[in-house]
């Protein structure tokens, strides 16, 4: 249920990738004036769901690893090699995303750590949180350092760092022009911006971030606080405690870069790191409120959906990623930097409720979601039964 709530939230981020031009995903200025109806919906966006969501789907992640380890443990067999294979064909899949589909791609990343992290799975969990914390905590660093940098740069450099968040008006039509023409006027672009993303963001930045994650959440497993073992108290605990501290933080980084007139250097990296130190809060409370759902018995028809949209998020991800190619990109609707804020928005919960009622809907029929299927039988190397 947790992995469906995220699955279903990361899109409400993701959609600005498909709809805007690759700077706007973090600068939401960059190449338009934003009309108050747009400021209005961007706000909580960020608040909300800016980094919230692919944290608690980066945490999953870490307990998938663990709860594979352990059944395999428990029947008495090594599980290396299959997480191994697995890794290797969500590797696969995940670059057949990023290059056909979309370069804003995580399952490579999530593979490439999962090569690394699995000779940690048997770790202490506390020795767990502390290395996967202090994981964490270096893109908190990195990003505090490069704010006060900012200022003492070379003017070369730093012109290249602001050209990075508001683009010259060139690249910005180029950009609109490969992603509106034909899927194959869009490959070299979406070759281009992921060889920036993995080249610069991902060892820089995701790795430590959703490495440390996925520790975290292989000891957040072993002590059974994302599998509601405990108490009622303590989850409401962890859901105040998350989101009182987390929200504020998470406010001011939004209030900084929709202030008029505020500076380039001011709005980039300032509002990113409260923005995501704020979010560590946030998303462990909303794991702690999911937890409080399932305890409480609330909500029965959304939590079956929730399970079923969670047991394909495989499918779900990837599907998500087709539906906006087809509606913002030149081989279908051509959509690119043509909807507002507030349709991009719409657009996600016209998904949201496809996905929730598609997913029951398969596995009441089949046993695994269409692509969970393939990667299951590509991973035991032979053709898992499907039908229920």
């Amino acid at each position: 249920m947790l992995r469906g709530f995220a699955v279903l939230g990361i899109l409400m981020v993701n959609v600005q990738g498909f709809a805007r031009i690759s700077s706007a995903y973090s600068n939401p200025a960059a190449g338009r004036v934003l009309e108050a109806a747009d400021q209005w919906t961007w706000a909580p966006i960020y608040l909300f769901f800016d980094t919230k969501f692919i944290s608690i789907f980066s945490l999953l992640f870490g307990v998938g690893i663990a709860i594979m380890s352990e059944r395999m443990a428990g029947r008495g067999l090594s599980g290396t090699g299959l997480h191994y294979r697995r890794q290797l064909w969500l590797l696969v899949i995940g670059l057949l995303h990023a290059f056909l589909i979309w370069h804003g791609d995580i399952l490579v990343s999530y593979a490439l750590c999962g090569f690394l992290l699995y000779p940690l799975r048997n770790l202490a969990p506390r020795r767990q949180l502390w290395i996967g914390g202090a994981a964490v905590s270096v893109v908190a660093i990195l990003l505090g350092l490069i704010a006060l940098a900012i200022p003492y740069m070379p003017e070369a450099e730093r012109a290249a760092l602001m050209a990075e968040w508001a683009p010259p008006q060139e690249e910005i039509d180029a950009e609109i022009a490969a992603f509106r023409g034909s899927w194959t006027d869009q490959l070299p672009e979406r070759a281009s911006l992921y060889g920036l993303f993995m080249g610069g963001v991902f060892p820089f930045f995701v790795f430590w971030r959703a490495g440390g994650l996925m520790l975290v959440g292989m000891a957040l497993y072993r002590l059974g606080v994302v599998t509601g073992a405990r108490s009622a108290a303590f989850y409401r605990r962890m859901a105040v405690l998350g989101l009182a501290l987390g929200l504020p933080l998470s406010g001011w980084g939004a209030s900084i870069m929709l202030r008029p007139g505020v500076e380039a250097d001011q709005a980039m990296f300032p509002p990113l790191l409260l923005n995501y130190i704020g979010s560590a809060g946030v998303f462990l409370g909303y794991v702690a409120l999911v937890m409080l759902m399932v305890k409480g018995g609330w909500l029965t028809s959304l939590r079956r959906r929730l399970e079923a949209a969670g047991r394909m998020a495989l499918t779900n991800y990837i599907t998500q990623s087709i539906l906006c190619s087809l509606v913002f990109y030149g081989h279908g609707l051509g959509l690119f930097e043509r909807v507002s804020a507030p349709g991009q928005a719409g657009i996600v919960v016209a998904i949201w409720v496809l996905q929730l009622a598609w997913s029951p809907w398969w596995l009441a029929r089949f046993r695994f979601g269409p692509l969970e299927w393939i990667w299951r039988s590509a991973t035991y190397m032979e053709w898992q039964p499907l039908r229920v």
